[in-house]
């Protein structure tokens, strides 16, 4: 049986696009430890994906939103406090896209105002998300935030392009938000930095499928799957985690403590 880790808890969740999504895994947990929520993304998102078929599932409300858009952000919070009957106890905010990676731009010769609109997708986005919900109090007491993230906001991974940046800032908004927020009301912010994981937009970064294998091969645990993922994640939403702010938290296999491999360089030494 499933432990009811969120029983009663409202929350919101970002960026469910088809079932290879995280956020997807996450609302499948959050409705299987009892918690109710609503479902968002953008309205031109919906029309690609199957978030309709993740509302029916669990009986929950989809209200489309763009999540650069204050407006439809303040739209968004107050639908969902008047849905599930109250303020939110949890936030998830999984949502990317860069335009560069997508058309295939080199670093050395993407295009501003697209790498502009990765940053407002992919970062500013968070920002405005928290602000509305701090304006707005939309919060309840000792809530949870949580954006996703990734290791190339701190190391380099040429093919990840601007992306790498976004998350970067991305993680900086919830540090500084993390301190309002836990000054206010005891809402605690936080980011996952989640291991290389096969959804929609990750395949779409160049050398992906190889990048995935060296990873796993690098992680004494290997990579983590989309489903523990979305487990740890609903640590990071219940009681359990009350005084966890403010961090950016490894759920990768260890590949971020790891500095070498044994298996890669016998695979190496092999091929030679």
């Amino acid at each position: 049986m499933t432990p009811q880790l969120l029983a009663g808890k409202r929350g919101v969740i970002f960026g469910a696009l088809d079932d290879q999504s995280i956020a997807w895994q996450i609302a499948d947990v959050c409705a299987e430890m009892g918690a109710k929520f609503t479902l968002t993304n953008a309205p031109v998102a919906m029309r690609f994906g199957t978030i309709s078929e993740l509302a029916e599932k669990h009986g929950c409300e989809v209200i489309p939103a763009d999540a650069t858009s204050i407006e439809d952000m303040e739209n968004l919070f107050q639908k969902s406090e008047e849905i599930l009957g109250g303020k939110l106890d949890f936030v998830c905010h999984a949502i990317g896209m860069s335009l560069n990676v997508r058309k295939g731009r080199p670093y050395t010769d993407i295009k501003h105002e697209w790498m502009l609109k990765t940053f407002d997708i992919s970062a500013v986005s968070f920002h405005k998300m928290c602000q509305v919900l701090f304006k707005g109090d939309h919060m309840a007491d000792h809530g949870s935030i949580l954006g996703l993230t990734y290791i190339a906001s701190q190391r380099t991974f040429p093919d990840y392009s601007e992306m790498a940046e976004s998350k970067a800032l991305l993680e900086s908004f919830a540090r500084s938000f993390g301190y309002h927020f836990g000054e206010k009301n005891g809402v605690r912010v936080n980011t996952v930095s989640q291991s290389p994981t096969m959804t929609t937009a990750g395949k779409g970064v160049k050398g992906f499928k190889e990048f995935f294998g060296y990873a796993d091969k690098m992680s004494p645990l290997g990579n983590a799957p989309a489903r523990d993922c979305a487990n740890y994640c609903a640590t990071l939403f219940s009681d359990y985690t009350r005084f966890v702010t403010m961090q950016n938290l490894f759920h990768d296999g260890g590949f971020s403590n790891m500095g070498m491999s044994p298996k890669l360089i016998e695979q190496t030494a092999d091929e030679e």
